[in-house]
């Protein structure tokens, strides 16, 4: 029997940083000594206190177990207070309203699985992270790039976007600071309409 990939994968290809790390890879393999400045991996082990902070804990008998779906509380309320602090916004629902996941790739994929329907359209930075376009896609939904530029300082044109047929568009994908770029926000004066 002959397995064949799922039509969700047409038109997905191979995630771009995937390309990426394999050409630095064939790069340092060829003597070039190629600096990899794309990926906040750390370089240093971490303090010798927390690896004994984690030793201590993992050697615990109540620790081995499957964690909640939605995180431990204690995790989940640090979230939200780190928010309170450093963004100073308002209360945040621990319960509702943070959600620890292995990263943004899975929070990415949830929203658009939980959102996008066959049809829909899902607003998308360009340039901006390719995540946004693979999760679109394997949801069913269609991309629609809106463009950002320098003289705009990165941010999204709304007075632009207000022009389009936007009739089909179930998501707005925006991020600050922004990526690729590093351009950080600034209050947002205009907001769509539709």
């Amino acid at each position: 029997m002959e397995f064949k990939v799922s039509h969700r994968l047409e038109g997905i290809g191979e995630y771009y940083f995937s390309s990426k790390l394999r050409e630095i890879d064939e790069l340092n393999k060829a003597g070039k000594g190629i600096i990899n400045l794309g990926i906040g991996s750390p370089d240093l082990p971490p303090h010798p206190e927390v690896i004994k902070v984690l030793q201590e804990e993992a050697s615990k008998d109540n620790v081995h177990a499957y964690q909640s779906y939605k995180g431990s509380p204690i995790l989940r309320e640090a979230v939200a207070e780190w928010y309170k602090k450093y963004f100073k916004v308002g209360d945040i629902n621990p319960a509702t309203e943070v959600l620890p996941l292995l990263g943004s790739k899975e929070g990415i994929m949830h929203i658009c699985m939980t959102y996008l329907n066959e049809g829909d359209q899902a607003l998308i930075p360009n340039p901006g992270y390719p995540t946004y376009t693979s999760a679109v896609k394997l949801a069913g939904g269609t991309p629609l790039y809106y463009a950002l530029t320098a003289e705009n300082s990165w941010a999204p044109d709304f007075e632009n976007l207000e022009k389009s047929d936007l009739s089909k568009v179930k998501l707005m994908w925006v991020n600050y600071p922004h990526m690729p770029t590093g351009q950080s926000p600034t209050k947002l004066r205009n907001c769509l309409k539709n």
